[in-house]
């Protein structure tokens, strides 16, 4: 089977860096500004929006889930 093709001019982003610059816009900064002082793409930057929004979502909802899993223990332990 064929390995999925590369590119080796692709640059990697740690995850200070990308909250560094989230933080920027949160701030008031235009995604284009940051963009441009940082050296990324302004669709970079949107789609690490979107990722942490799904990520803060996914983390709304696990933890909704181990509400009611806890008041369902405490219902158990007290009967």
């Amino acid at each position: 089977m064929k390995e999925p093709a590369t590119n080796p001019n692709r640059r990697k982003f740690d995850d200070d860096f990308k909250q560094h610059a989230l933080k920027m816009i949160e701030n008031g900064q235009s995604v284009r500004s940051v963009a441009q002082g940082l050296g990324v793409s302004e669709n970079l930057l949107h789609k690490w929006k979107q990722s942490r929004h799904a990520n803060r979502s996914d983390l709304e909802t696990e933890k909704a889930d181990l509400r009611a899993r806890l008041r369902q223990v405490e219902v158990e332990r007290d009967s």
